[in-house]
């Protein structure tokens, strides 16, 4: 594709340095376009063969014109021609020219890899699939190409399309006058399910199903094909029905405090009467649990709080001002060294939350 590409767009070739150059910068605008940029595995490969590519592009078009040929089949040795497989090209199973009749696939056509052998194609059969399947038949055939069509449902084996036509039958059928006619294995004793299912017949098969939750073996759907009652019910003519075992019985059922009783499918449940949850297995009032007692300053606001605190710090500074204003110098110093604490307490964070703290009684 990238040969096609460049062909018209003025690349030269010969012998000479300056058509040598041309016909490299062609091969560079090439192998540009060769790989998508996300394929790695195709660039991977580009880089591992860069030499034989070049060594074609130089010096083996003229005399080698097919690429593929030269580089996969014989340099790399990757892949075979058409209709052959394996390490050493043999031919697929039905020939080279056409492998498996043309109705199917040779397994490693055209690779170093496979068997050979014919995959069909759906309604072929045979090792070179010129056969029809199981299920078809011959609609036409001539020396080269055969052409198989589908049999009526039930034949695995047919003349025609028909439902009259079948020669043998799939499984679950059985022949009668070149009809199949499905077994109702079902009735026959056929079929095989478990202790509490039923049988239900299908085209060419059955099917087993459940038995009502009511029943203990059935025969068919639903609470009046039991065989026998399951435990919670009780039968009432043909037909088994839910024991309510919470009326039903002659004492309560459910004796705990504040329970009562509650019927379901074939049994019942002690639950909490209303108004009640169940904690710690015992049946209590749903309320919600006692708040605990608030603080004296619990509904004071923040800024409630600030004014607090500024007015008890006044407090105590104006009541050691006082005792320092009678000339004792022990006071003096106390209410000097108060201020000073207090100024740094007042600063810090620590003292919001402690008076904070002192002020919502905490």
């Amino acid at each position: 594709q990238g040969l096609e590409r460049t062909e018209h767009e003025g690349f030269g070739g010969g012998n000479t340095a300056w058509e040598e150059e041309k016909l490299e910068t062609r091969l560079l605008e090439v192998l540009e376009g060769v790989c998508a940029p996300s394929d790695f595995t195709c660039h991977q490969l580009l880089e591992r063969s860069e030499e034989h590519v070049e060594q074609w592009w130089f010096h083996e078009q003229q005399q080698h014109p097919d690429f593929f040929q030269w580089l996969c089949m014989d340099r790399l040795a990757l892949c075979c021609p058409p209709g052959t497989y394996g390490p050493d090209c043999r031919p697929c199973a039905g020939g080279p020219r056409q492998p498996c009749s043309g109705n199917g696939r040779c397994d490693g056509d055209g690779t170093r890899r496979g068997t050979g052998l014919c995959v069909c194609s759906p309604g072929y059969g045979g090792p070179f699939c010129a056969e029809c399947g199981d299920g078809y038949y011959e609609a036409s055939r001539n020396k080269s190409h055969l052409a198989c069509a589908e049999c009526y449902r039930a034949c695995g084996r047919c003349t025609g399309p028909e439902d009259s036509s079948c020669l043998r039958c799939k499984r679950g059928w059985v022949l009668h006058e070149h009809r199949c006619i499905d077994i109702d294995e079902c009735g026959t004793e056929m079929a095989h399910c478990r202790a509490n299912q039923f049988c239900v017949n299908t085209e060419g098969s059955y099917e087993c199903r459940d038995c009502s939750t009511a029943c203990i073996g059935c025969m068919g759907a639903g609470p009046a094909r039991c065989k026998k009652c399951n435990k919670g019910y009780w039968r009432d003519g043909a037909k088994c029905l839910d024991v309510d075992e919470c009326t039903s019985a002659e004492e309560p059922v459910c004796t705990g405090v504040q329970e009562v009783c509650e019927n379901t499918e074939g049994s019942y449940r002690c639950v909490c009467a209303r108004g009640h949850v169940r904690r710690d297995g015992q049946c209590v009032e749903d309320k919600p649990p006692d708040a605990p007692e608030k603080g004296f300053f619990d509904d004071v606001t923040d800024d409630e709080v600030v004014v607090l605190q500024q007015m008890f710090f006044g407090v105590m500074i104006c009541a050691l001002a006082t005792l320092a204003a009678k000339g004792d110098m022990v006071f003096t110093a106390i209410f000097i060294g108060a201020v000073a604490a207090m100024a740094g307490y007042w600063l810090s964070d620590r003292s919001d939350r402690v008076l904070d703290g002192f002020m919502k009684g905490r």
